[in-house]
């Protein structure tokens, strides 16, 4: 089993940035496919980042492209969410999962775990 722990989300004014972290812990010896998404209230969960096994490809939402990145440490077990320019309507509950393929971009049920989720609320 893998446990992921996300951290970083508060209340921010538009324009602002934020840094979410996501900490693995557990059956982490081998390393994961990790994506980043987001549910608002109402809406259902959307795709956000996702980033390669070995880091080496990244995948974006249109809606954060060019705003938001995505990074991992693996030596940390940790993959982070850089996010610039925040808008109100990136207002939502952020989570990170965690996959056993090699990419698993967009495709929720490619991901094996779920965080717990970190709020975010972009105030404008």
């Amino acid at each position: 089993q893998v446990r992921l722990v996300e951290s970083g989300g508060g209340l921010v004014q538009a324009g602002d940035s934020l840094r979410l972290s996501c900490a693995a812990s557990g059956r982490t010896g081998s390393s994961y496919a990790m994506g980043w998404f987001r549910q608002a209230p109402g809406k259902e969960r959307e795709f956000v980042a996702a980033i390669s096994r070995s880091g080496s490809s990244t995948g974006y939402a249109d809606s954060v492209k060019g705003r938001f990145t995505i990074s991992g440490d693996n030596a940390k077990n940790t993959v982070y969410l850089q996010m610039n320019s925040l808008k109100p309507e990136d207002t939502a509950v952020y989570y990170c999962a965690a996959s056993n393929y090699g990419y698993a971009g967009s495709v929720v049920n490619r991901y094996n775990y779920w965080g717990q989720g970190t709020q975010v609320t972009v105030s404008s």
